[in-house]
Formats: structure tokens, C-alpha cells, sequence
């Protein structure tokens, strides 16, 4: 699965949030019972089946509190990893190792986890044309990080934030007045950002493609509905599928012919990947 390495000036600043949080002002007190020139090396197992991500954080977590740590990877972010595998060393001081630990693990527990979890709806969809969406349902100053592990599973990611979509919502064409005074309004910024608008019928579908909408978001569509809807759009817009998708229906909802599924659950719903790091000293 292709994906573009994340920023590395936002990885950083994800990473520095991390080791604060952890640190506070004292740094850690339990790593100083250890002597400052005892050697060792830590190795990180995974103990489940699992899509690797977030080897960038992880790097940069260690390379924080120690640049003269040693990390070598076996695997590569976007990599299926067999439970009992061996993700990667750390070779160097033995207190530097343990104080940037457990935020590196917890970077890879997490995006792994997203990355995992986005694999399994990419493959269950693998036998058509219909794409996984992510959402920004993420949690609070990671939408970054959660985006690429969607990308590293093979999902497709949708806006970054409110800035570099339109997506007119039920509160925005209440508030707008209509659908077609929403996208007319949108076409007058003159900018060139995607317009989705989301309809909660077939009546305001045919209304947002009038409006020259480029994507239409179709919520809590059942699967009747959700046909219909293609069969209406017939081509003219995108059709993307949002509210509600469970993963047994995703067959169901594909074969309607929607081009993209969104799904919340791939960065709010997430049971971290279990890892462990067995240390040894020299």
C-alpha cells in the first residue's frame, strides 16, 4: 500500500506533546536507579497479528531523549506483521531506552491499530471499485497521525479539517437557507476545494446535483435507498455512503454502487495493538 511519509515538523510536534506529558519538568525519576553507563537493548514484539504504523513517532520518540540511539527496523509502516514478531531494536543507554519507552509504544499501538483496522474494510471491499473513507472523528491533536495510519491501511483520506473541503451539513443549509443557495455560495469564494453536500433524501439528492455539487454525502441511506440513490446520481456526482456502516453490511452497501464508504469507526472506535519490549543489558 502506497502513502506519503507524514511531515516530519508535525511528527515532531506530536512527539514533543507526547514526552512532556510523560516527563513534566523532573524528567523520569525511575530511570535514574539505573546506572547512566549501563548498555543495553530493547526489542519490541507485537503480540497480535497487526498492520505496523507509526515507526516515524516511534524514531522520533527515541531520537528526542537520546540521538545516539540505534533503531533498526524489520518492517515498514503499511507492512501485515505476524503475532510474535519482532517490530524493531533499540540499541543504546539503558535509562535513554526506558524513559522514551512507553511513548513510542504508544504511538505505535495506536496508529498500528488504525492502520489495522482500516485493512480489514479496504479487503473487504478489495472486490470492487467502492473506496474507505476516514472521517475527523480522531482524537485531539492527532488527526494527522490517525490520517496517515488510514493511508497506510489502504484507506482513502477525506478532508483534513475544515479548511480544505466544503462539506455542507444539515445545520449549514438550515442555516444557508437551501442546498442550492449553500453551493452557490461555496462556487462565489472561487476557490477550488471539493463541494460535498450531505442530503437525508432522494428529494434533496436531486437538489445538491442541480446545485452542482461534486460529492454527495447520503446519510443513514438504507440499502434501498442508497440503490436508488445511484441510479438517480447516475454518474453525474460521487456518491459516498456515511452513518452506520457495520462491517458485516460493507458487501451489501458496495454492490449498490456507491463510490465511497466513510467510516468513523477507523480512528474513533480503536482497541490498541498489543506490544510488548523485552530489555536487555549488556
Amino acid at each position: 500500500m502506497s502513502h506519503m511519509p507524514p511531515p516530519e515538523l508535525e511528527v515532531l510536534a506530536d512527539v514533543k506533546r507526547a514526552l512532556k506529558e510523560d516527563l513534566g519538568d523532573a524528567g523520569d525519576i525511575t530511570a535514574q536507579l539505573i546506572d547512566r553507563n549501563t548498555q543495553a537493548t530493547g526489542r519490541v514484539i507485537t503480540r497480535e497479528d497487526c498492520v505496523l504504523c507509526g515507526k516515524h513517532w516511534a524514531n522520533a520518540c527515541f531520537r528526542q531523549i537520546d540521538a545516539a540511539l540505534k533503531v533498526s527496523w524489520n518492517y515498514a509502516d503499511g507492512d501485515k506483521v505476524a503475532a510474535g514478531s519482532e517490530l524493531f531494536s533499540v540499541r543504546g543507554a539503558a535509562r535513554s531506552i526506558l524513559s522514551a519507552e512507553r511513548a513510542a509504544l504508544n504511538f505505535l499501538q495506536l496508529l498500528s491499530a488504525v492502520a489495522t483496522v482500516t485493512r480489514r474494510y479496504v479487503e473487504a471491499l478489495s472486490s470492487g471499485p467502492t473506496r474507505v473513507l476516514d472521517t475527523r472523528k480522531t482524537l485531539p491533536g492527532l488527526r494527522l497521525a490517525q490520517k496517515y495510519a488510514v493511508a497506510c491501511g489502504g484507506g482513502v483520506n477525506h478532508r483534513m479539517g475544515l479548511y480544505d473541503a466544503f462539506l455542507i451539513k444539515e445545520n449549514h443549509i438550515a442555516a444557508a437557507g437551501s442546498i442550492t443557495s449553500a453551493v452557490a455560495r461555496a462556487r462565489s469564494l472561487g476557490q477550488s476545494q471539493l463541494i460535498e453536500v450531505e442530503v437525508e433524501d432522494l428529494e434533496q439528492l436531486s437538489e445538491a446535483i442541480s446545485a452542482g455539487a461534486q460529492r454527495v454525502l447520503l446519510d443513514n441511506f438504507n440499502l434501498a435507498q442508497t440503490a436508488e440513490a445511484v441510479k438517480q446520481a447516475a454518474g453525474k456526482v460521487e456518491l459516498e455512503a456515511s452513518g452506520g456502516i457495520e462491517f458485516d453490511r460493507l458487501a451489501q452497501i458496495a454492490a449498490t454502487g456507491v463510490d465511497f464508504v466513510s467510516v468513523g469507526a477507523l480512528t474513533k472506535n480503536i482497541r490498541a495493538i498489543d506490544l510488548s519490549m523485552r530489555l536487555n543489558t549488556d
